[in-house]
């Protein structure tokens, strides 16, 4: 699994049709359709252990909560935070007070957002 950031921070001021105080982070390129989607996971919520039957993309929006891959390791994240998973990667997630995401899977997808290189 890879951890990314969306944060204002890591995005590009946007300058034109005079725009001011707005910043753009692009966040996944494609080549073949993709399906977006939201999930809501509850206070003390799990989206259980499975495997990604394509590219996924989990773009937190809204609360905090853990993220699980391959490697067995939980990360926490939150807003402005995204998860990666390869196909057939073994993952999953939830939150003790709830959460929010956005969904992206498709086939090729590649994030091209700000990596987090996490140190345990």
């Amino acid at each position: 699994m890879r951890i990314f950031s969306f944060t204002k921070e890591t995005g590009k001021k946007i300058t034109h049709f005079n725009s001011q105080q707005a910043f753009f982070s692009k966040m996944i390129r494609h080549d073949k359709p993709i399906h977006i989607g939201c999930i809501h996971v509850e206070a003390n919520g799990v989206v259980g252990s499975h495997p990604a039957t394509i590219h996924q993309l989990f773009l937190v929006v809204n609360g905090r909560g853990w993220v699980v891959g391959n490697e067995g390791v939980k990360y926490d994240i939150g807003p402005g935070m995204a998860a990666f998973w390869e196909p057939e990667e073994i993952h999953e997630s939830g939150s003790d007070e709830g959460m929010t995401a956005i969904v992206i899977e498709g086939e090729n997808l590649v994030p091209v957002m700000n990596e987090i290189q996490w140190s345990k």
